[in-house]
């Protein structure tokens, strides 16, 4: 949290550089503001200094009407769209397309969108459909269990993400244009070479 002095200079001089670093409550009104908001400035021994619009809420304070909190920069709404696809990413990343069964429309729906929607917004913020990316993350764990492991390739196949060792030999021979044991074999004599 920035220093009491500094969040006062900012209030006061309404300076943009700060707007989403902090939130100001005033007292009085149990209203609580942005750095920028255009309303006449209460007076300094009437307000306190939040570092989330959250942590002013949680004190009892209602967002002002004027400056709207809630649109400052880094909130959910402020970054728009790209907050859902960026959740969607982690989601994926963390495996939600791996399961047997597991569907876009299901990630989506985790997500609170339409998968019709999550495709359109992995089209602008990513330029790639979620099945994509999941295909792309699934083919990087598996190179990554190659290089770190010795495991057998149906186990890699597995960890990695892939429904069937069949589908795995054939994407990544797809993405590396070689099969995934020539890859294991040059990484092992790279490594006896050394």
């Amino acid at each position: 949290m920035l220093s009491e002095a500094e969040c006062e200079r900012a209030r006061v001089g309404r300076d943009p550089t700060y707007d989403g670093r902090f939130f100001t409550g005033v007292r009085t009104t149990r209203i609580y503001c942005r750095p920028v908001c255009p309303v006449r400035p209460a007076r300094a021994a009437n307000v306190c200094f939040y570092p989330s619009a959250a942590a002013a809420e949680a004190a009892g304070f209602r967002p002002c009407l004027r400056c709207r909190p809630e649109t400052a920069p880094f909130s959910p709404v402020w970054n728009g769209s790209r907050t859902t696809a960026a959740r969607a990413l982690r989601l994926i990343e963390a495996g939600a397309l791996d399961a047997e069964g597991a569907t876009v429309e299901a990630l989506a729906a985790r997500v609170g969108v339409g998968a019709r929607h999550l495709t359109r917004l992995f089209a602008r913020h990513v330029g790639a459909s979620p099945a994509q990316v999941a295909c792309t993350v699934r083919v990087q764990r598996a190179k990554r269990l190659l290089d770190a492991t010795n495991l057998p390739m149906a186990e890699v196949a597995a960890r990695a993400g892939f429904g069937s060792l069949r589908r795995f030999n054939t994407v990544f021979a797809e993405v590396y244009r070689k099969p995934p044991t020539a890859i294991r074999r040059r990484g092992a004599a790279a490594a006896l070479a050394e």
